[in-house]
């Protein structure tokens, strides 16, 4: 099967904004949710996800910001988008320098596009791994009113254990529209999984207090079998059952909630 068959229910469209150009595919009818592959790629296992979603009654968007769309996971493609996406590409921050990544005001610029097709009080935003803190960066696009942070990765280097990839004016904006809307934050991770240090998630409760929910996984929790330490809780750990697939639910009834499917929290 060729790789782009895993997205063949999915409509495909190249959406522009400043100097930036990238795929993006969409399924379903409903408010929207913007879902943010992880390393390497649009992966199938994020596809999944994103069809669940989708069977909830959502439209998911799905941008391709690097790697081949719809590509299965394997060492090899791991390492080399890895190696292409954070020694190369400018588009993308990984160091702890207060910044967010360049790509993310192409992400607030389809969220307002999302917004204008499928309506409702808003769109949702979930980022995973390297993607995992442009949901919160978002927050500037008023649009945005559901972020979820899955295994969020970034930054590296020194003094990242207590940073997140967003600049302290992004962070101020999401802080204020929080109190301001009655708005939240969602955050999974395992516990132990070295590219999430705990000082990550003890920041954004600092920071938020009750306004983030922090979904904290044991390392057992994730799927057997894959031969890596659980870290990609909605994607390649996630277990058919147990506490990573009520993590799942979580996620699908924090963005019911917020862009207006269901009148009581989940």
């Amino acid at each position: 099967m060729a790789d782009i068959d895993a997205l063949a229910d999915y409509e495909r469209f190249t959406f522009t904004d400043g100097p930036y150009s990238r795929q993006v595919f969409r399924r379903g009818t409903g408010p929207g949710v913007i879902i943010i592959h992880e390393i390497p790629g649009l992966h199938p296992l994020v596809i999944d996800y994103a069809d669940r979603v989708a069977a909830s009654g959502m439209t998911v968007f799905l941008p391709s910001l690097f790697g081949s769309p719809g590509k299965p996971v394997s060492n090899g493609y791991m390492l080399g988008s890895m190696f292409m996406n954070i020694c190369i590409r400018r588009e993308f921050n990984v160091w702890a320098n207060g910044k967010s990544s360049k790509i993310v005001d192409w992400l607030r610029a389809l969220a307002r596009r999302v917004h204008a097709e499928c309506g409702g009080p808003g769109v949702g935003a979930l980022g995973m791994c390297f993607t995992g803190g442009f949901a919160l960066a978002m927050m500037t696009e008023p649009s945005v009113v559901a972020p979820v942070l899955s295994q969020p990765s970034l930054p590296f280097g020194k003094n990242s254990d207590r940073a997140i990839d967003c600049s302290a004016a992004e962070i101020r904006c999401a802080k204020q529209r929080f109190e301001d809307e009655d708005l939240s934050l969602l955050g999974l991770a395992f516990h132990g999984d070295r590219f999430v240090p705990p000082g990550r998630f003890e920041m954004l409760k600092q920071t938020f207090g009750e306004r983030f929910e922090a979904i904290e996984l044991k390392q057992e929790d994730g799927r057997p079998g894959t031969g890596v330490p659980s870290h990609s809780v909605l994607t390649i750990h996630l277990n058919n059952a147990g506490p990573t697939k009520a993590a799942e639910a979580r996620t699908i009834g924090f963005f019911r909630r917020r862009l207006g499917l269901d009148s009581a929290s989940a």
